[in-house]
């Protein structure tokens, strides 16, 4: 008897598993994976304002508070968002004019480099004094990509204190845009995966530019 009293009390006692409980930023992401047709509606009437602003403009908050988190951002001195708008279509080189023969004098389109990554080279080339942390994809339209880019002031006193990112402060992270070394750079440049039949590391240049 004593025996079944305690297997008794031990199922009472045995409590059910809790859900997980989900955050905010779960439901901001799930929104923008599947946004409604009111959501579909919103969006499509702030690209009209987007596409009236400067091609890169400033803004005090992050439209995608969710990717913005999970890049690096956050809400304090020394972090700035920038949105970029980048006109779709096939970038390609200047024909040349002199020195050339003839099977030399296509204009190719140049497909090494992602629209995020020329939006991130663009900022930083506007604002040398910051460093390019990360970037987002917005959306786009008939004509245009829109990105947002998150860029730090390393010279800011809560960057320099702050241990997580303040990395970011010494000079081998300068004009990282530039070098490919942020995230959008290195799916570019084929660094998303390891494979002997990639030659992309430890750059293209060692290969000859026979990589991907």
């Amino acid at each position: 008897m004593a025996e079944k009293i305690k297997t008794e009390k031990q199922k009472e006692t045995k409590k059910t598993p809790q859900k997980s409980v989900k955050g905010f930023y779960h439901y901001i992401k799930e929104a923008w994976k599947k946004p409604s047709e009111g959501m579909i509606y919103e969006i499509r009437k702030k690209m009209i304002d987007w596409r009236a602003e400067e091609r890169i403009h400033h803004i005090e908050k992050p439209t995608r508070l969710d990717r913005a988190r999970a890049l690096g951002y956050k809400a304090k001195k020394g972090f700035v968002i920038f949105r970029v708008t980048l006109e779709r279509g096939g970038r390609k080189k200047p024909r040349p004019r002199t020195k050339r023969r003839s099977k030399r004098f296509s204009i190719k389109k140049v497909l090494r480099m992602n629209y995020q990554w020329i939006a991130e080279r663009r900022v930083q080339k506007k604002h040398p004094s910051l460093e390019i942390l990360n970037s987002y994809k917005l959306g786009k339209d008939g004509r245009f990509y829109f990105f947002e880019v998150i860029a730090v002031d390393p010279q800011m006193p809560e960057i320099k204190s702050d241990p997580t990112i303040n990395w970011i402060c010494s000079p081998k992270n300068r004009k990282r845009a530039f070098r490919g070394l942020t995230s959008s750079a290195k799916r570019a440049r084929g660094l998303r995966s390891r494979s002997h039949e990639l030659k992309v590391r430890p750059s293209l240049r060692a290969w000859d530019r026979q990589g991907r």
